[in-house]
């Protein structure tokens, strides 16, 4: 047997990882009841696998259907795995990876967009140049006093990032933001 062939201790040996691990956006449709989340997220935290970022809600009261979003990194392998895995959970009526429908339909990546509420308290010019920047980036201001502003900012996540990282030396004081809400370009549906 090869050398680089050897089993590794992993009880998952099939052939040695040579593809990188990349981020992938999954959209989970499930029933709507207590504990789906919790099974959910145990199955992430009991394989190790690491959730970049989550967003659930339900989106059709009528059927008591939420739609989990879940941003995770990994191989495709690890990936493939991860989709099989929730696809046995049993109240799980559907699991499509986003980002692998929009490669097939010839796109980059599919629509996703996060809010953030972002604080920022800032005195004399300071406060002028953060309006300024926050314009630029077509941030709202949903509540304002003499001593700071908090603003409301819709985008992909890279353009919240470079926000809060614009905003830090004008005094930035605390983020909070929703994670990534996403669907796939086209007519068809999940």
């Amino acid at each position: 047997m090869n050398a680089h062939l050897q089993p590794t201790g992993s009880a998952y040996f099939i052939s040695p990882e040579t593809e990188l691990a990349e981020n992938h956006t999954l959209s989970v449709l499930v029933t709507n009841e207590p504990g789906v989340l919790a099974r959910v997220i145990g199955l992430f935290s009991g394989r190790g696998y690491n959730i970049e970022s989550l967003t659930v809600s339900e989106t059709e009261h009528e059927s008591h259907l939420s739609r989990i979003t879940i941003v995770t990194r990994g191989t495709p392998l690890v990936l493939e795995q991860i989709k099989a895995q929730l696809e046995r959970i049993i109240p799980v009526h559907r699991v499509l990876d986003l980002t692998v429908r929009a490669r097939q339909l010839g796109q980059e990546r599919p629509i996703e967009r996060e809010v953030a509420l972002v604080k920022v308290v800032s005195t004399g010019e300071m406060r002028a140049e953060t309006l300024r920047l926050a314009d630029a980036f077509h941030a709202k201001v949903v509540d304002a006093t003499v001593d700071h502003f908090i603003f409301e900012l819709t985008g992909k996540s890279s353009k919240i990032d470079q926000f809060v990282s614009i905003m830090k030396p004008l005094g930035l004081n605390e983020v909070c933001r929703t994670g990534i809400a996403a669907m796939n370009r086209g007519a068809q549906g999940m």
